[in-house]
């Protein structure tokens, strides 16, 4: 390709600066040359993202050219899977690889491939059946129900920010809401209901990934601290500004404008501080505790894949392993014949 920004695979970064243990041939480089080319035109990639599959790629053109192989078209199959393997064992250079680190490796050499043989370059891609592996499930961090109750009780008062603050908190745990769509959230978009049994109640319209909308349930305590926060906050806050009391973002910061996601952060860490909760608690921590807490209760998993806007019903059985470990936990307290 003309016209193309290179970015010289035998380049360097500044704080990585190593000599190469084997020298890769002129055929290898004009190769990943021209790949490299097209991830900067066709695909537009950053140039961080760029300045990785450099590095990822010079790396792997080093493996083959240790063993011996100089032409793209002389890289078997057995070639890619004795180099994964390389990445997740280390040799005397180097360290083993965590999983995510080589499967990013892989896939930035899978890529290459595909490109070579899709570019009429190669016969065959010879890295097709080689998958790259699959890092460890990493469980869902969530907080117990008291650390989650103290929470929100630190938040007191009557002043505007501080009934917002409430109604952000008591939000973000009763819907399990993603930080963008609690902060995305409009005054139209939350419908509060006065039930003569239950009290208080209202759903949500939350608006998630590629802008799928679904409606939640608002229980009692966040439907009340809403209405506080719309009755006695929210005005104050929207005088500041430009925005309309009726209408518009439900959650304003200082300034009468939308709450950002960072303005959201500092509120839920303030409170998680005045709570005494040591562990680091993100937004994300409300959304795992809801979920997390609704299956212990008895919730079925599709109800709560529901909730959260997940698109597959594998992405919330994560949560289900978290319950499990806290039924062995019960199991081994409480059995006579556990241990």
């Amino acid at each position: 390709m003309t016209g193309a920004a290179h970015l010289d695979p035998s380049a360097a970064s500044p704080s990585s600066v190593e000599a190469p243990p084997v020298e890769v041939s002129r055929e290898l480089q004009v190769a990943l040359r021209g790949y490299l080319d097209h991830l900067t035109v066709e695909r537009g990639l950053a140039r961080n993202s760029l300045l990785s599959y450099r590095r990822d790629l010079q790396r792997y053109l080093e493996y083959l050219a240790g063993q011996g192989v100089t032409e793209p078209s002389r890289i078997e199959p057995s070639h890619v899977a004795s180099y994964l393997a390389d990445l997740r064992t280390g040799n005397s250079a180097r360290m083993p690889l965590a999983a995510s680190s080589a499967a990013r490796a892989v896939v930035a050499a899978r890529g290459w491939h595909k490109f070579l043989a899709a570019e009429g370059l190669v016969t065959a891609d010879p890295s097709r059946d080689v998958r790259p592996p699959s890092p460890a499930k990493r469980l869902p961090k969530a907080l117990p129900l008291e650390q989650i109750t103290a929470l929100l009780d630190s938040v007191t008062g009557d002043e505007p920010r501080n009934l917002r603050d409430r109604a952000l908190l008591e939000f973000l745990y009763a819907t399990g809401a993603r930080i963008s769509e609690a902060v995305g959230l409009d005054v139209d978009d939350v419908d509060l209901v006065s039930e003569p049994e239950s009290g208080l109640t209202g759903v949500a319209i939350l608006r998630g990934k590629g802008s799928k909308e679904r409606l939640v349930p608002v229980g009692s305590y966040a439907a009340a601290a809403l209405s506080a926060y719309q009755v006695r906050g929210r005005p104050t806050l929207a005088a500041a500004g430009r925005t309309a009391t009726r209408g518009g973002a439900m959650f304003l910061n200082a300034r009468g404008g939308r709450l950002s996601r960072q303005g959201a952060w500092q509120i839920l860490n303030a409170a998680a501080e005045r709570a005494h909760i040591a562990e680091g608690v993100s937004p994300h921590t409300m959304r795992h505790s809801f979920a997390t807490h609704l299956l212990e209760g008895g919730a079925d998993v599709r109800t709560v894949q529901e909730l959260l806007g997940h698109a597959s019903v594998t992405t919330t059985q994560v949560y289900t392993l978290v319950t499990v470990d806290a039924l062995r936990e019960v199991y081994a307290l409480s059995h006579p014949r556990a241990r």
